[in-house]
C-alpha cells in the first residue's frame, strides 16, 4: 500500500432520463430543486452509491445501506460493537482515541474515505459513551444540472387491495411518479494528503473511489431509476505533482467548461466539454 503524495481533483459528468436521480421527502419525493430550478442530488445520496459500488467491489463498508447489509448488522452501533478490537478500545474512560480510529480507519475503506462520526450512548446510563470523530480527505460536492429541469409528474393507480376490511382503500387508488424528462448533471470533489495521511488511505484507495465513480449507476436501479436511465458520461481526474496541490480546487473545478450547443439540449451529446487549460496541470479523461 502507497500513501497518497499528491492532491487529486475530480469532476463527474451524469445524464438522467426519465428518472428521479434523488427525490427530496419534504417535497412529496419530488426531484430535488434548487431556487434556480437547477436539478440537484445531494452529496449525501452520490456518497451512497459511491459505497455502494466499493461494496460490490468486495470492500469493508462501515455505513451500510439496510437492504445491502452483508454482516448481518442492523445498525452502525451492532457493526462497530462486533469488532472487537475497536470495541476494547472504547470502552468508556479508558478510551483511546488514536487507537479507535486507526482501527476503524484500517477496517472500513468508507471511514478512512469520507470520515465517520462514531457517537454512542452507553446501554448502562450511568457510563459515558462513545464520542470519536474522523475527519476523511475526500470531498464530495452535490451535483446540479447545467440547465433548469423539467420535472413530469404523472398519476399511478394500483390494481390490487393492499388490505381487507372496512378500512381498505379501494384498487384505483391514486398516486403520483415524478421524474426528470432529461438533463445532464456535474459535480465535484477532492482528495487531500494531509488528512489521507491521518486517516491511512493510499493511492490504492483512491483508483478504487476513480472506478467507482466511472460506474457510480451500476446495480442501482429503482422503480425511480429504471436500467439505463441513468449514466455516467464522462469522470475527469486531475492529480496535482505535490501534496498541497499546484492549484486551489475552486481553480481547477472551474476550468471544467460545459456550454450547450443547441437551443434545447436534451441529451449530454447536446453540450461541448471544455476543459480550460492550467500550466503543468493535464486531466484524465475517462469513459468516451
Amino acid at each position: 500500500m502507497s500513501s497518497l503524495e499528491n492532491k487529486i481533483d475530480f469532476a463527474v459528468i451524469f445524464s438522467v432520463k426519465g428518472a428521479n436521480p434523488n427525490g427530496d421527502p419534504l417535497n412529496g419525493n419530488r426531484p430535488r430543486e434548487n431556487y434556480d430550478g437547477l436539478g440537484e442530488v445531494s452529496d449525501v445520496c452520490l456518497k451512497r452509491k459511491i459505497r455502494n459500488r466499493l461494496q460490490d467491489m468486495g470492500q469493508k463498508i462501515f455505513v451500510q445501506s439496510d437492504d445491502r447489509s452483508d454482516d448481518g448488522c442492523q445498525s452502525l452501533r451492532e457493526r462497530a460493537e462486533k469488532n472487537d478490537k475497536f470495541k476494547d478500545a472504547c470502552q468508556g474512560k479508558k478510551t483511546n482515541a488514536e487507537e479507535a480510529k486507526e482501527i476503524a480507519c484500517k477496517t472500513w475503506i468508507d471511514v478512512r474515505s469520507f470520515g465517520q462520526l462514531f457517537a454512542f450512548k452507553d446501554k448502562d446510563s450511568s457510563k459515558n459513551g462513545i464520542s470519536l470523530g474522523i475527519r476523511g480527505p475526500v470531498t464530495v460536492r452535490a451535483a446540479y444540472s447545467i440547465d433548469p429541469v423539467e420535472i413530469e409528474s404523472i398519476q399511478i393507480t394500483k390494481s390490487v387491495n393492499g388490505e381487507d376490511g372496512k378500512d381498505k382503500k379501494a384498487s384505483d387508488t391514486m398516486g403520483e411518479e415524478h421524474r426528470v424528462n432529461h438533463s445532464t448533471y456535474v459535480f465535484f470533489g477532492s482528495m487531500n494528503c494531509q488528512l489521507a495521511e491521518t486517516t491511512g488511505f493510499t493511492k490504492e484507495d483512491a483508483e478504487l473511489i476513480k472506478t467507482a465513480l466511472c460506474t457510480l449507476f451500476e446495480n442501482d436501479s429503482s422503480s425511480a431509476r429504471p436500467d439505463g436511465s441513468m449514466e455516467v458520461n464522462r469522470v475527469y481526474w486531475w492529480e496535482h505533482n505535490c501534496r498541497a496541490g499546484q492549484y486551489p480546487s475552486a481553480v481547477v473545478h472551474r476550468s471544467l467548461k460545459i456550454k450547450k450547443i443547441v437551443e434545447n439540449p436534451k441529451s449530454f451529446e447536446d453540450y461541448k466539454v471544455e476543459i480550460e487549460p492550467l500550466k503543468d496541470l493535464e486531466p484524465q479523461e475517462l469513459i468516451k
